[in-house]
């Protein structure tokens, strides 16, 4: 059993060797889409101290979305950025929060780091394209059935491993991103994403694509 937690304990103290907070703080960023990855990331995000947070989707939330992506029942038709920016505030309501209940738009001012978790290739290209020189940190989840691929990239303005990735969408495995999802899966996809943002904020080598397939217990690293 754990110790008695007193009021003057610091609540980041066991991630202090693995998330330097002073650089976490410093951070303004954007996630688009709260669906089953964005939600997970924007929890873990606040749960690690993130201070600044931006959120970007147009949907709502609907019943499906209780057992695959997170939200409460009691959610359920409400704007998805307002339901994840208030379970942001629960768990810290110190952050300071933005959100935009549209579409990305190139005239839209993000911030520093970017977390992608769309569930098209097209709208993936399109947000890749405005910001690739406008970030310094990019990292996009995709996911289909237990299959995760995340891919990271930093030196964006010039990155072309990244914009191979950006298939014409007539040659996407048919259905969409979420339309075979679980819970599991999207929040393991969160946390190899905020993985990436935690060692590029250590200064250390990322993935650039990594791919976990949980059926076949297969991890593969390009």
């Amino acid at each position: 059993m754990g110790g008695i937690v007193t009021g003057a304990s610091d609540r980041f103290s066991r991630q202090a060797d693995l998330v330097p907070r002073d650089q976490l703080e410093d951070q303004m960023v954007t996630v688009i889409g709260v669906g089953a990855i964005g939600r997970q990331v924007a929890i873990q995000l606040a749960s690690m101290g993130v201070k600044r947070l931006q959120l970007i989707d147009f949907d709502v939330v609907e019943t499906t979305n209780v057992t695959t992506q997170g939200y409460r029942s009691s959610e359920i038709g409400e704007a998805k950025v307002v339901a994840t920016m208030l379970e942001v505030e629960r768990i810290d309501s110190s952050i300071e929060q933005h959100y935009i209940i549209d579409r990305f738009r190139p005239t839209q001012t993000l911030g520093e780091v970017v977390f992608c978790c769309v569930d098209s290739i097209s709208a993936r290209a399109a947000i890749w394209r405005s910001m690739r020189s406008r970030c310094k940190l990019w990292v996009d989840g995709r996911m289909l059935g237990e299959v995760i691929r995340v891919l990271s990239a930093t030196e964006l303005a010039t990155d072309s491993g990244y914009e191979s990735t950006l298939f014409d969408q007539s040659n996407a495995q048919a259905g969409s991103c979420t339309s075979k999802s679980t819970i599991y899966t999207a929040s393991i996809a969160a946390g190899l994403m905020v993985h990436q943002f935690t060692r590029w904020l250590r200064d250390l080598p990322l993935e650039q694509d990594l791919v976990l397939n949980l059926l076949a217990s297969e991890l593969v690293i390009q």
